[in-house]
């Protein structure tokens, strides 16, 4: 007997791209709160040593006299991670196409929300951060992580209708989004114009393949590959590679779906025109209808489709999970931790994550519909709208990654922000929990 988690249950019999896509986000956000258990716990014992040994491990590939060498945290945050924002960039592809974000009017809201909710958050930090040691991190209060923040919604069941769920996703595609534009145009501290260049016709060699209707995926890898490469080699922060190439795979089926549906009864007739041999075995005639119908299947799916499904789950379950073992351990001096909390760069984006999320996505929300901008969604309350925004406030995956953009030859200045991402996000996830639950109506 097949044995399922609790967050299983719900989605045996789950089809639909959207709803595979909360089931992974789900099981992402579920696996991140044990590896940053485990990296706090790493960090903060015996085993302390050894964890930073490993993370500080270099890797180097050789070819002749040329050398690529980086340390596994710099593999997994510039080479794993271009895997996590190509994800992000397919993501934002087919909720603009055919997704959350494809009918503007539904759309509305949660974008006018997601623009609230970024640029609050980086006010706040500023007003509190007003030295140039601390100004340059005024991005990181800015994101969402958006597989914690479905986590907590999926746990609520019923509490939470699928209008809000449809409202949180579409407003983190956005937040992703605007992430990913901070820091490739903010975060990048010199541009080498030469590999910037190679990069680019990378690019347009990847959307050459998708005009003359190449729809493999190994030609897109391997310039893709290229294209990173180049992107590091810029100065560009290489996990932008990942979101460019996203946007060259092909989104349109090889068939249409009004064909598929007529050739595939027509076939089906066909097979069932054919008797039962006596021990239940197949004619060779309906062995062949078969691998016809498989084969109009493969030609009725997207590359993109089949790249967001099938990359899922290595990214749910690797690569968030390492960024997560590889980021979030810090070692904690509590009996100093109290200083760290009065900060301008902790206390800038625990305010950020916490009010300044609050005021962007559900301030910024309120007035819209307010002024009839934009409508609530179907079958949700203004108080589920409040609990959703502090979800918001849930930084961890992308917050982490600017903050380590942002002060990434400084520890101290890392560690401070790190404390205040975790606070705030724990604080955010707790209270919107709870309120979703127990007080929204």
């Amino acid at each position: 007997m097949k044995i399922y988690a609790p967050w299983e249950k719900a989605f045996r019999k789950i089809s639909t791209p959207f709803e595979h896509f909360i089931h992974a986000q789900t099981t992402t956000g579920v696996i991140l709160i044990f590896m940053t258990i485990l990296a706090l716990v790493a960090a903060n014992t015996p085993l302390a040593e050894e964890y930073m040994l490993f993370f500080n491990t270099k890797i180097d590939f050789n070819v002749g006299s040329w050398q690529l060498s980086h340390t596994v945290h710099h593999w997994i945050n510039d080479g794993l991670m271009a895997i996590f924002f190509f994800v992000i960039g397919l993501e934002i592809k087919r909720a603009i196409l055919v997704g959350e974000l494809s009918n503007i009017k539904v759309a509305m809201l949660p974008i006018l929300a997601a623009i609230g909710g970024m640029v609050f958050p980086a006010l706040i930090y500023l007003i509190i951060n007003t030295d140039e040691v601390g100004v340059i991190g005024w991005g990181i209060p800015m994101a969402t992580d958006i597989a914690f923040a479905i986590s907590i919604l999926v746990l609520l069941g019923k509490k939470a209708p699928p209008a809000l769920v449809t409202f949180l996703v579409a407003l983190a595609i956005v937040d992703d989004l605007g992430a990913v534009l901070v820091i490739a145009i903010f975060y990048t501290e010199q541009i080498f114009f030469s590999p910037l260049g190679l990069a680019c016709v990378s690019f347009l060699i990847m959307l050459f393949f998708n005009r003359v209707g190449i729809r493999m995926i190994l030609p897109y890898f391997i310039v893709g590959l290229f294209m990173w490469f180049f992107m590091l080699e810029s100065g560009v922060h290489a996990t932008i590679a990942g979101v460019i190439a996203a946007m060259t795979i092909p989104s349109k089926p090889k068939q249409a779906p009004v064909d598929f549906a007529y050739d595939t009864k027509k076939l089906l007739d066909e097979y069932d025109s054919y008797p039962v041999g006596t021990n239940h075995t197949m004619h060779e005639r309906q062995k062949a209808i078969l691998k016809n119908i498989t084969y109009k299947i493969d030609a009725i799916r997207t590359p993109s489709e089949i790249l967001e499904h099938d990359l899922h789950l290595p990214v749910a379950l690797i690569i968030i999970p390492l960024f997560a073992l590889a980021n979030a351990g810090i070692a904690i001096d509590f009996d100093s931790i109290g200083d760290i909390f009065i900060k301008p760069i902790s206390m800038g984006i625990v305010a950020g994550l916490v009010l300044g999320k609050l005021l962007g996505i559900f301030g910024v929300s309120w007035l819209a519909i307010k002024l009839k901008l934009a409508k609530l969604p179907t079958g949700t309350s203004i108080s589920q709208i409040f609990g959703v925004a502090f979800l918001g406030g849930i930084g961890f995956t992308m917050s982490i990654f600017v903050a380590d953009l942002a002060f990434i030859n400084d520890p101290e200045l890392i560690f401070q922000a790190k404390v205040g991402i975790l606070s705030a996000s724990l604080f955010s996830g707790l209270f919107g929990y709870f309120w979703l639950k127990y007080i929204a109506k």
